[in-house]
């Protein structure tokens, strides 16, 4: 790789997603396809009244009415063009209808053509899932929600089988599935098909529980936690570890296993590694089996250990937690001794990076996605002031409010586009991202409001919880609470949830708290409504306020030294000045002669950190 090239993947900006640059209705949501159970056995009538099609055709009204504007959205059935006699199995079991491909979101188109459905046929899940993942984008995150009153009647292919042939060739799919009335057979069909891809199962006994469930189902799975990168294979031993270069990168991890990834960091550079893994949302998980816990270890050249530790912890793992654990390497800013063995954990060079996932939960999958970033950042000639800038204070939002949607992940986290008021709604189970753009000197204040909704009893109860991270996917800051239905705020005993003004050399501050401010770009909010304590499909959705300030003179910046070339190429004449951001998941930022490659970054939610030498 040339000069420019080689300062061009050191050099990092702290961006965010295209996506985000101008939120459309449905920005942010991942394309879903509800395939809903159309067979004979829907005929049946319901314990509430009507038939079991009545009640399905209900639900599915609740969802359109709840589901955001523009969503993403697509309805397949199965069982409406055949009988269910034996001499229409064959047919019967390729009857799969795609009754609305997924478009923007068509509240009366949907709901007329569901409408006009009437059940008569054979149960062929194992063909409608392989039917509605062709209808669905071939890239990105991907939802299907299965709704059922029994088993497959048609099988192969199996159901399970198909899921987890998806789930092998790196699709990124989820499928959520409610058994409407179903026997333990059903439930245990399909259990497998929503745990084969990090999905969920429900329960739905009758029309009111279907009506309650689907809405929440369907609504959680348009906004499923987004895994995205390069593709890497991490190996199990340091010497086999395969070398990630600056940026974004995908794998998997299997339960307790250890995976490592080299990273090249020339001298006085600063490398940041990062891996995300969240968790599928479950139900009937005890508290004593709801942890999980994901570790990372620094190794110098061969293999050396370094005695860099960092380990993070999640402790309600199924309410659907991401879990990220980072480190900060500063071991290239410190030169080597010189010695005749030297220090292969000072100065520059290849640096191996464990992840290995520790604790395991009760029902997670065997594996599931890693996403990783790696951030390499050169040394300065000019870090910028010294002192620490104040907290901004918290200023009302006048005005009137946003609606934004938040998304289900860093990589897709809503733009709140500066001081204001934000309006959005999420489920029980919820962990939702949205993003703040801070400049050189910029801070954050913020504080969210969990606004009223009906009943006041533990069918009400949930925990809520709001963290604000740096562009790195460190914690900052956050706070929790229970909430039971009245308006609750959080912070619970503060204005707000703030970030000093940002400055590089807050890095160094005497104050631990504010070294995570150091780096301009995206600074980024998660707000989390768990689930109820008791009859968690019955708790209604709670609306939420973002009230956001951003204050402060944006500044300069540092200015970031230029990297020695290697003999034979000259390098540029001008020191580089400090990335400013960019709304770009990719783009270029000019160098005074040179040109750089800004890499994104995403993440989520961070359970606390502890370290250790």
């Amino acid at each position: 790789m040339s000069f420019l090239g080689a300062l061009a993947v050191l050099v990092c900006a702290w961006v965010a997603p295209a996506s985000a640059q101008a939120q459309e209705p449905g920005d942010g949501l991942a394309p879903t396809m509800v395939v809903l159970d159309a067979s004979g056995s829907m005929n049946g009538a319901d314990p509430a009244g009507g038939t079991r099609m009545d009640a399905a055709r209900q639900a599915v009204h609740a969802f359109l009415d709840a589901a955001p504007d523009g969503a993403p959205v697509g309805l397949a059935a199965y069982g409406t063009s055949t009988g269910n006699s034996d001499a229409e199995r064959d047919q019967g079991c390729r009857d799969v209808t795609v009754v609305r491909p997924v478009g923007p979101l068509d509240r009366a188109g949907l709901g007329a053509a569901v409408d006009d459905l009437t059940p008569r046929g054979y149960t062929p899940i194992g063909r409608s899932l392989q039917v509605a993942a062709e209808e669905l984008p071939q890239e990105g995150p991907r939802s299907i929600v299965l709704v059922s009153d029994g088993v497959d009647t048609c099988a192969p292919p199996e159901p399970c089988e198909v899921v987890r042939t998806l789930a092998g060739q790196g699709v990124d799919l989820v499928v959520h599935a409610v058994g409407f009335g179903v026997d333990d057979e059903a439930r245990a069909e399909l259990s497998c098909i929503a745990q084969a891809t990090g999905g969920t199962y429900t329960d739905a006994p009758d029309a009111d529980a279907l009506r309650r469930v689907l809405p929440r189902v369907a609504g959680s799975a348009l906004r499923n936690y987004e895994p995205a990168g390069t593709p890497i294979t991490g190996a199990p031993t340091v010497a086999a570890a395969p070398v990630a270069a600056p940026g974004q990168h995908l794998d998997t991890i299997g339960r307790h296993e250890q995976r490592h990834y080299a990273v090249d960091v020339p001298e006085g550079a600063t490398a940041y590694f990062s891996a995300t893994v969240s968790f599928p949302r479950l139900s009937g998980v005890s508290a004593t089996s709801d942890f999980n816990v994901l570790e990372l270890r620094t190794f110098g050249e061969d293999g050396e250990d370094c005695h860099e530790f960092t380990s993070e912890q999640a402790t309600n793992s199924s309410h659907g937690e991401a879990l990220t654990v980072e480190s900060t390497w500063t071991g290239a800013t410190e030169p080597d001794t010189g010695s005749a063995t030297g220090d292969k954990c000072r100065g520059g060079g290849r640096y191996t990076f464990a992840l290995t996932w520790d604790r395991v939960s009760s029902g997670v999958p065997e594996r599931l996605p890693v996403e990783l970033l790696v951030l390499v950042e050169p040394p300065v000639t000019d870090p910028g002031p010294a002192a620490v800038l104040p907290a901004p204070d918290f200023v009302e939002p006048q005005g009137p409010a946003r609606s934004v949607v938040g998304g289900g992940s860093f990589n897709v986290a809503a733009e709140l586009d500066g001081p204001g008021r934000y309006t959005d709604t999420l489920q029980r189970g919820e962990f939702v991202f949205y993003r703040v753009e801070l400049d050189w000197g910029q801070g954050l204040a913020y504080r969210v409001r969990f606004a009223e909704t009906p009943g006041r009893t533990l069918r009400n109860l949930s925990p809520v919880s709001t963290v604000v991270y740096a562009p790195s996917r460190e914690e900052i800051d956050s706070d929790n609470t229970s909430y039971t239905g009245s308006e609750t705020v959080l912070p619970a005993n503060e204005p707000a949830l703030t970030t000093v003004g940002v400055r590089y050399n807050n890095r160094t501050a005497d104050d631990n708290a504010v070294r995570t401010q150091s780096v301009a770009g995206a600074y980024y909010i998660a707000v989390q409504v768990g689930p109820a304590a008791e009859d968690p499909e019955a708790a209604a959705p709670v609306p939420i306020e973002l009230d956001v300030t951003v204050a402060g003179d944006p500044e300069p910046g540092p200015r970031y030294a230029q990297i020695a070339p290697p003999p034979g190429e000259a390098a540029p004449t001008a020191a580089a000045p400090a990335a400013k951001t960019v709304i770009a998941p990719a783009g270029w930022v000019a160098l005074g002669a040179a040109a750089v490659v800004v890499a994104g970054l995403v993440g989520a939610v961070v359970a606390r950190r502890r370290r250790g030498a």
